[in-house]
């Protein structure tokens, strides 16, 4: 199709086009903005095109991949939307225990594949999540305290700019841009294709979790916390507290990836910490695993959340948690569902300068969450996640770049400076100056260049 005098060997959609409502649709539902055109790349010639087309027009670039970004930074208003779902195959190499992921590819297709042969890499916990959008903000997943987050697993990127070059990105072959994809975010060009290390990991896995009232949950959540310090890499342990019949629920437990039966030696001190009021404990396959999540973080809702990183979790953050912003322990609708997921591990193996990923240190990450479908709750909604977050600042150690938020991203005070160190946010300036001095690629937690 051609579009200008732009050929594409992929499809390209105008408003007017069957297809346009529903590829410019993104996990949000809140996000509905109209893009000009929509070029959904067959193949990195497209990118190309799309990019330099995008900067003859004078149009904002957004870049899709899974859609998942909360702040729809795929959907540009009267811009050009490059769409790299149709870029989703994923090829492994068991032998070499590498897989070559295009840049539109969703975490399932990487799982998939990788599992035919007992191997996976870190990846996140819903399987429509783009590879690509997880990777370049770091990657948090059931792997990591074992292996490494999912930027800390890539071997190679291959990315075009914003001068329309393609380029590779590796220890070996432009090392700073190398650093910077790893944690940076969509700041310094487009990837269209990832080299991943796959892990002998096996297709077994064990999850337990334990459910309490919440007002019995301070000296349950204490010992988790202890537990947790001097837990196998293999277990990633769980917090989360939310509606429940009679009141809110806290439910603790882990996710352990590997041998179940050794899995099982963690039980006698998790029921050590209290009477549960419930209990599960279940062998999913890993692929099960990790497509657990898929229906609660699924599409079509209207979504907002807050995210911190904890280095800390004292009794008085315990109750904070707990109260999720309310004034006590009532359970009001309203209030999002919060979470807590262990770092340590492997993490924190890797040396805080290796890569732009930035609070290595971090305990625990903390997540609270809603999604609704009334456009009228919107504000009260909203109002409710920021309050149990900000319950827990005086613990926070900063933010996950992939969690900042649109009103946060906005706040110039901080933004993105919560995501990184002062001296990385220096490299990252210069490294977006050298690569994007335009700042072509804004539409994401944009690292300015300098002016």
């Amino acid at each position: 199709m051609t579009t200008t005098a732009t050929r594409f060997d992929g499809q390209v959609l105008t408003p007017a086009d069957p297809g346009y409502d529903a590829a410019r649709t993104v996990w949000n539902a809140m996000v509905d903005r109209r893009p000009r055109m929509i070029v959904r790349a067959a193949g990195v010639d497209d990118v190309v095109a799309a990019v330099r087309l995008a900067r003859e027009l004078g149009l904002e670039i957004g870049v899709r991949c899974g859609g998942h970004n909360a702040a729809g930074f795929a959907v540009p208003e009267d811009g050009l939307m490059i769409d790299l779902t149709p870029m989703g195959g994923v090829r492994v190499d068991p032998v070499r225990r590498l897989a070559r992921v295009q840049g539109g590819a969703l975490l399932g297709a990487l799982d998939r594949a990788a599992q035919a042969y007992g191997l996976a890499t870190t990846a996140g916990n819903v399987s429509h999540t783009g590879v690509g959008g997880l990777t370049l903000g770091g990657g948090m997943g059931w792997l990591a305290r074992q292996y490494g987050l999912a930027c800390d697993n890539v071997v190679s990127y291959t990315v075009v700019t914003a001068d329309g070059e393609v380029v590779t990105a590796s220890r070996g072959e432009n090392p700073e841009l190398f650093w910077g994809l790893r944690g940076g975010g969509g700041n310094f060009g487009i990837v269209t294709e990832f080299e991943f290390r796959l892990h002998h990991t096996g297709t077994r896995t064990l999850v337990a979790e334990f459910d309490f009232r919440a007002e019995d949950a301070v000296p349950v959540l204490e010992g988790w916390r202890d537990l947790n310090a001097v837990a196998p890499r293999q277990a990633t342990f769980t917090a989360d507290v939310g509606s429940g019949p009679g009141g809110p629920i806290a439910t603790v437990g882990f996710v352990w990836v590997g041998d179940p039966e050794e899995g099982r030696r963690l039980l006698p001190a998790m029921r050590a910490l209290g009477r549960p009021i419930g209990a599960r404990v279940t062998t999913p396959s890993y692929l099960e695993l990790q497509t657990r999540n898929d229906t609660t973080g699924g599409h079509a809702y209207r979504r907002y959340s807050k995210g911190l990183y904890l280095r800390r979790f004292p009794v008085e953050a315990i109750e904070a948690f707990l109260l999720r912003g309310g004034s006590d322990l009532s359970d009001d609708p309203f209030l999002p569902a919060s979470g807590l997921q262990a770092h340590g591990g492997a993490i924190d193996d890797v040396p805080d300068a290796d890569a732009a990923f930035s609070h290595r240190g971090t305990m625990v990450e903390f997540g609270a969450g809603s999604r609704w479908s009334d456009a009228a709750e919107d504000e009260a909604r909203m109002g409710a996640a920021r309050a149990a977050g900000a319950v827990l600042e005086p613990y926070a150690s900063g933010v996950y770049v992939n969690s900042l938020t649109a009103d946060e991203l906005a706040d110039g005070r901080r933004g993105v400076r919560r995501a990184y160190s002062a001296e990385k946010l220096a490299r990252l300036t210069a490294l977006k100056t050298a690569y994007d001095p335009a700042n072509v690629f804004h539409l994401n937690q944009n690292i300015r260049p300098s002016q």
